[in-house]
């Protein structure tokens, strides 16, 4: 028995599943995980000394590689001065600073400790803002497990075949509108029947927890229209687009602005970090300035908050990182495309999908054959390349990620049948 099923028998008897979160199970590539040891660069190494070209990428942080030396080393420094304090440091303002540079739409925000708190916290005060309660969201785009966004949602939902959570009221689930993403006539619907009554729509810009799937043209674009148009909100989701498509995250790219924005994975430089922000006069609503509450010990820790500006100051200073991946990431889509695969990629997001179906949405990508990417899966692991163990999770490319291991990964792929 290997040291990795040693410690997962030992992990089932102490947590459910044997794991913190559940697509790390491995259930839905029929096999049990693996229990990783370190990781340096674009690799990551198991208890059992196997080495893994990692493209999970710690679910999308990881956009400079793992254990980068100037992030290290600054962490390192500020945890000889205590790990947490739970008051105000100089470190706060400063990222806070760059978050603005870089997103000019974040007039003023606040930093939290996950991205479902940022989301969770955000939907809070578009209602507190608005003084409305229902809210819609996009079947399969995941915001985190907070009760009212667990409606449909993405990610680990869709890989453990759970469409929703047991433990939400009712009474509350029913302030959570569902609207088909890509498809307009169905957002127009809820507004035309709901929209007074409609605190904010949140979403994805670009959905990536039912694997990825980009917009149609024009679709955030009549979003925002009829927000505006309703005197709602427009929430973008910017955990995983955020700081990875631009420094400027989904909404530079596309040109769209949101009232309220969230933050995290990147935005902390792997670290529990996470931010929500946007208006201004919007954010002023949040105590101790307005009557919405948000709080947290950990909100803001100098060793997260470090890490964050560290990485931020890295992606500012080498814009051409982001031409950079999006080259790395066209051969890699390239070499699936090269077998017969559909991908789907924006920058340095991508999916491969299990389907002959054209996919814009949930319904698409549920036609996806599962058994075949756990065939998949399996066999690029035993090739030494690590991709999310979830048809519906992304593919995360890294500046580590150098040509030799962009060439390897497509001599892998174009093996595969």
């Amino acid at each position: 028995m290997s040291k990795s099923e040693e410690l997962f028998k030992k992990a089932q008897n102490l947590m459910p599943g044997g794991v913190n979160s559940p697509v790390r199970a491995f259930n839905a590539v029929n096999r049990h995980p693996f229990f990783v040891d370190r990781a340096q660069g674009a690799y990551l190494y198991d208890v059992d000394g196997n080495q893994y070209i990692d493209y999970v990428c710690s679910w999308g942080p990881g956009i400079l590689g793992h254990a980068h030396p100037k992030v290290i080393e600054a962490v390192q420094k500020v945890c000889a001065k205590g790990l947490t304090f739970g008051a105000p440091t100089e470190k706060e303002v400063i990222l806070a600073e760059l978050i603005q540079k870089c997103v000019p739409s974040m007039e003023m925000m606040r930093l939290v400790s996950s991205g479902t708190e940022a989301v969770m916290s955000a939907v809070r005060v578009a209602r507190g803002f608005t003084g409305r309660e229902k809210i819609i969201k996009f079947v399969g785009c995941y915001h985190g497990h907070s009760d009212g966004l667990l409606m449909k949602a993405g990610s680990g939902l869709l890989t453990g075949s759970i469409p929703n959570s047991s433990g939400v009221p009712k009474d509350y689930a029913k302030y959570t509108l569902l609207a088909n993403y890509n498809d307009e006539d169905s957002v127009k619907q809820l507004m035309d029947q709901y929209g007074e009554d409609v605190a904010c729509i949140v979403v994805e810009p670009v959905a990536a927890n039912m694997g990825v799937v980009p917009p149609k043209e024009g679709f955030l674009k009549f979003l925002r229209e009829i927000t505006k148009k309703y005197g709602s909100l427009l929430i973008f989701d910017e955990v995983i687009t955020g700081f990875r498509l631009a420094l400027g995250g989904a909404q530079e790219y596309y040109g769209v602005v949101p009232d309220l924005s969230t933050f995290g994975k990147i935005v902390g430089g792997g670290m529990p970090l996470a931010a929500y922000g946007g208006r201004k006069d919007i954010m002023s609503c949040v105590a101790p300035v307005g009557n919405v509450y948000q709080a947290g010990t950990l909100s803001g820790n100098p060793v997260a908050v470090t890490a964050g500006i560290e990485t931020l100051k890295i992606l500012i200073d080498n814009k051409e990182i982001y031409s950079e991946l999006d080259k790395k990431s066209s051969k890699i889509e390239e070499a699936y495309k090269n077998i017969g695969l559909q991908t789907k990629r924006i920058g340095s997001l991508m999916s491969v999908f299990f389907t002959n179906k054209p996919v814009f949405n949930y319904n698409d990508v549920s036609t996806c054959d599962i058994n075949k990417f756990a065939q998949y899966f399996n066999y690029m692991l035993e090739n030494g390349i690590y991709v999310a163990p979830s048809q519906f999770e992304s593919m995360f490319v890294s500046l580590a990620h150098c040509d030799k291991i962009i060439e390897k990964t497509v001599d892998v792929i174009s093996n595969f049948r």
